[in-house]
């Protein structure tokens, strides 16, 4: 019974190309429609030759296994892998630019760690092992590098302002800034140590230096407030599931999956903080060369592209130049 023609076989995802003849080898008889177990015993390589298994075919058999086992080996990648703590707002951006990153570096992989700037910090002021820390504030930063983790200059590479979101049926029927202080609403906000809550209670602040607000109007939204979440994602995820009437958030964070599902009202320059984003990497990086790559990519033109996809507003380039990016 002849031999099929040798097939072309895709290798996994990140190996190194298969020899077809080579693939078929170690697969004869065990393609096509068909085919079955019991096809490949009664079709399988025994039978094309008679009585055992003649010795000569021994070293092709075993060298056809390496084969196939040195197909499915990955590729070794600039690095390997590269692994990146970041603010939780960065999660849409930075998702997109991994792969982008790594189709640029000879297939590196990045994995990442996003959530509260505080949190990520503390874990690796206790021994958790990343390559690049990125704050959503300078403030985490600074700490960062007063306790060693990070290396030099943190420079900020982008920048964030406020937006208050509403549920789209809105029930408390919010429709402006003075509306929070409305008793009975069920407000939600990141934890005061968070950047978010931060800029959060500093726009409060500046509202009730305001007559049209009332001295008292940061004491009237705070005791609204129906709990603290860790993360900023976790505020939006609270009102978009109805949990919460109003929340105030980073305008990065209406984001296209998002926008459909709640309303927004606009924080007034005089009243917002603008959110800055500093990057640096981590002291005892496992990646340090990947790491000041991946720093050069983010930088880049691509990667300010795809910062401004998700609305971040993006500094002029003369405010990075102080990274020193060299290997």
């Amino acid at each position: 019974m002849p031999v099929r023609e040798a097939e072309t076989v895709e290798s996994l995802p990140g190996s190194a190309p298969c020899p077809p003849s080579l693939w078929s080898r170690s697969r004869l008889g065990t393609s096509g429609p068909g085919w079955s177990l019991d096809r490949w015993r009664r079709e399988s390589y025994y039978e094309y030759v008679p009585g055992p298994v003649r010795a000569p075919l021994l070293p092709l058999l075993a060298a056809a296994a390496l084969i196939v086992a040195a197909c499915a080996a990955p590729r070794a990648a600039f690095g390997t892998e590269l692994t990146v703590f970041a603010a939780a707002s960065l999660t849409e951006p930075f998702a997109e630019l991994g792969p982008l990153f790594g189709a640029a570096n000879n297939g590196a992989r990045v994995a990442f760690n996003f959530g509260g700037t505080p949190a990520l910090r503390t874990q690796l002021e206790q021994g958790a092992r990343a390559d690049i820390f990125v704050s959503a504030n300078r403030e985490q930063m600074d700490a960062a590098v007063k306790s060693g983790i990070v290396v030099g200059e943190a420079p900020v590479f982008v920048q964030n302002k406020l937006v208050v979101i509403l549920s789209r049926e809105n029930p408390g029927r919010v429709e402006k800034l003075q509306d929070l202080a409305r008793p009975g609403l069920k407000l939600v906000t990141s934890a005061r140590t968070v950047p978010v809550g931060i800029y959060t209670q500093d726009a409060l602040a500046k509202m009730s230096r305001d007559a049209s607000f009332g001295v008292d109007f940061q004491r009237k939204v705070t005791a609204n407030i129906r709990s603290e979440e860790a993360d900023v994602k976790q505020v939006v995820a609270k009102v978009r599931l109805g949990e919460a009437d109003a929340a105030v958030v980073y305008a990065t964070d209406v984001s296209p999956a998002v926008s459909p599902e709640v309303k927004t009202i606009e924080v007034p320059h005089q009243f917002n903080t603008i959110a800055e984003y500093p990057i640096s990497w981590v002291t005892d990086a496992r990646q340090p060369e990947l790491a000041k790559a991946f720093i050069a990519y983010v930088l880049s033109g691509p990667g300010r592209d795809v910062m401004k996809k998700f609305n971040f507003a993006v500094p002029e380039k003369s405010t990075l130049a102080r990274l020193d990016l060299r290997a």
